[in-house]
């Protein structure tokens, strides 16, 4: 799989994650600080991966700051990209499995190298639910990007 990831911060948790993603065999693109003389905006590295998943250059993206937010919140701005910030398995799990999330935003201050193993494991694990309602939840957001909610009940 072609992933994209953008860190702000060069940080030891961020090179960790390229690490171990091209450790499970994946084709990695690096954004931000993690890629010499891009730009390491949160916002613009960030907006940058999620377009990597939007226009199918990768198939998933990972969006890196300090707590995550930013880096979720820049990535959802992009049409087609369903970004869920997870801090543990769990929940990058439900994000996978309920959200069809295509993209992962992690905390680079709360994620220790045992959480990001465990938040990976279970984000690749994961696969899009099948059930009606969730898949119905998921063409709302899809709907949104188009500027309103135009999936209606029967």
């Amino acid at each position: 799989m072609r992933i994209s990831v953008s860190s702000d911060m060069d940080e030891p948790v961020a090179r960790l994650l390229v690490t171990e993603l091209r450790e499970r065999g994946h084709d990695v693109v690096t954004r931000g600080a993690l890629r010499p003389g891009d730009d390491p905006q949160w916002a613009a590295c960030s907006a940058a991966a999620a377009r990597d998943v939007a226009d199918g250059s990768a198939d998933q993206a990972v969006v890196c700051c300090w707590t995550g937010t930013g880096a979720s919140i820049a990535a959802n701005k992009v049409p087609g990209v369903r970004a869920a910030l997870c801090t543990d398995a769990y929940t990058a799990d439900g994000a996978r499995r309920w959200n069809d999330a295509n993209v992962l935003a992690l905390s680079l201050r709360l994620t220790s190298e045992p959480v990001l193993k465990e938040i990976l494991d279970a984000w690749f694990a994961g696969a899009p639910s099948e059930d009606a309602e969730d898949r119905e939840n998921v063409a709302r957001v899809t709907a949104l990007d188009g500027g309103g909610d135009t999936v209606r009940r029967a």
